[in-house]
């Protein structure tokens, strides 16, 4: 029998309760591949959104990641749960991980940059009002540092004789490869006090990631490192994409190839090759939400140079779309007003329907400021999403869905279609926006046949082949790529 250390005292493995706190992207899936890899233990996921719950106990799941369907069918039902009764979970439960939103403040102190941590201290009171043993707290939500501090003194001060430990356990998933992130982790990151309790509940942990993570891969930490490495990791490589993505824009301005140069500078050992793409921008729940705070907390700090170093990486992201924008109008005579453009892509990358943050939503606001009229295909996002992206504000879309508005108001110039060839049909021009490999098979002869003419390809994720589209007939551009002798005379500007 194993035996792990809860909290001082030996409890045997199939004993272990874990309710995890949000059913979203990571939630969701972390807490199947535990389930999995740990059968003695019962993992129940909690949601105070219903519908949400029910496609989590239904064939459709509320996300797409690739292999998510087999691991969740393989327990669901055995020790995997999904309940929105989250008061009478949370209380029955040894570790509770804490996994729900953590936007950027769109109003009052530290507003545009700091993380707004209303929903993480709801929980927090929630788990010291219904506790009625020692538990275990797990951050997994992506927090500032020293928010273990601020959910730890509100548990402390409400806690009616119960004892908690605090823990940071960040994810480190990428959305389209999590599971097999969750399944070979390049490490797991536990952070805790430094106290005899504190590394006690830190391997309450490690015993549980142990199942099937190799002990050299389990990092242990105090709190603020392991909460400040989750914000690190996320700024390195947004830095990455934004430093080639600048790179891009000079290629363009010397007749350089961006791929070239990328292939050419990551075959340094001490660079390396990943995320050294260039493309329209980066997306994500993550990546802006975490540098933003990132400053937040440098400025709180007095570290203004630090802190504009990296709001640049932001701004750079930013430009980039902008960038992209200018020279599709700028190519089309200046103008797309009243012609129908073709968006390929929506979610923010591929295998993935996650639309948070995702470029395309800059983009086709860009292009709807301009009157275009947008045609947009994405395998996995569903049309109420898009429509949501394109006509809601920053901050309602920040909120969980039981607080949205019912509905998105439909845009007019917005049509969201079943497949490529539907969206290109009598297109003026079209923009990849999402890597989908599937639109690399196209036929895209059939495409310029049907298309207005001069017909327009704008690759914003360089995934085309630019030389076969332009034997066909179109004009192409390719991020970072030489330009096109049509290209070369129109420069985006803004």
């Amino acid at each position: 029998m194993v035996l792990i250390l809860f909290l001082g005292y030996p409890l045997h493995i199939n004993m272990v309760k874990i309710c995890c706190i949000g059913a979203g992207y990571v939630g969701g899936p972390t807490m199947a591949v535990i389930a999995l890899k740990c059968p003695k233990i019962e993992v129940v996921v909690v949601d105070i959104f219903e519908p949400r719950i029910i496609a989590w106990n239904s064939d459709q799941l509320p996300i797409y990641e690739p292999g998510l369907d087999d691991v969740v069918k393989q327990c669901r039902g055995k020790n995997l749960f999904f309940s929105k009764d989250v008061e009478k979970h949370v209380a029955e439960a040894d570790i509770v991980f804490v996994s729900v939103n953590t936007p950027t403040k769109t109003q009052g102190l530290g507003a545009g940059k700091a993380a707004d941590l209303t929903y993480w201290e709801s929980a927090a009171r929630m788990i010291a009002d219904v506790s009625k043993s020692d538990k275990i707290v797990v951050e997994k939500s992506t927090v500032p540092v020293k928010t273990a501090e601020a959910i730890e003194k509100i548990l402390t001060h409400n806690s009616k004789g119960i004892n908690f430990q605090i823990l940071s356990n960040p994810e480190f998933l990428a959305e389209g490869t999590a599971i097999q992130d969750l399944f070979k982790p390049d490490r797991v990151l536990i952070g805790g006090r430094e106290t005899p309790e504190g590394q006690k509940a830190i391997q309450a942990l490690k015993d549980v990631y142990a199942h099937w993570v190799p002990a050299e891969r389990i990092i242990c930490t105090n709190l603020w490192s392991a909460e400040l490495s989750k914000l690190a990791a996320n700024a390195f490589l947004a830095q990455r994409i934004s430093s080639v993505n600048a790179m891009s824009a000079l290629c363009e301005a010397t007749g350089a190839d961006v791929s070239q140069v990328s292939h050419a500078i990551g075959k340094d050992t001490r660079i390396g090759p990943k995320f050294l793409n260039a493309s329209v921008g980066f997306g994500g729940s993550c990546f802006q939400k975490d540098i933003l705070n990132l400053v937040y907390i440098c400025e709180c700090n007095g570290l203004t140079e630090v802190a504009n170093y990296w709001k640049q990486v932001v701004r750079v992201n930013e430009y980039q779309k902008t960038r992209f924008v200018n020279r599709v109008v700028s190519s089309m005579f200046n103008t797309v007003s009243g012609k129908k453009i073709a968006i390929l892509g929506f979610a923010f990358k591929k295998d993935t329907g996650d639309t948070r943050e995702t470029p395309a939503i800059g983009v086709c606001q860009g292009l709807l400021g301009d009157k275009a009229i947008l045609s947009i295909y994405d395998p996995q996002v569903p049309q109420e999403q898009i429509q949501r992206d394109l006509s809601m504000h920053k901050s309602e879309l920040d909120k969980p869905p039981h607080l949205r508005p019912v509905s998105p108001v439909a845009i007019e110039q917005v049509t969201c279609v079943r497949d490529a060839y539907e969206a290109t049909k009598g297109a003026h021009g079209i923009c990849v926006l999402t890597e989908w490999d599937e639109f690399k098979t196209l036929d895209y002869q059939k495409i310029y046949n049907d298309m207005q003419k001069p017909a327009f390809v704008f690759d914003g994720r360089n995934v085309m082949d630019v030389d076969k589209l332009r034997q066909i007939g179109f004009i192409v551009y390719s991020i970072g790529k030489p330009l096109d002798a049509w290209l070369k005379d129109m420069p985006a500007v803004a």
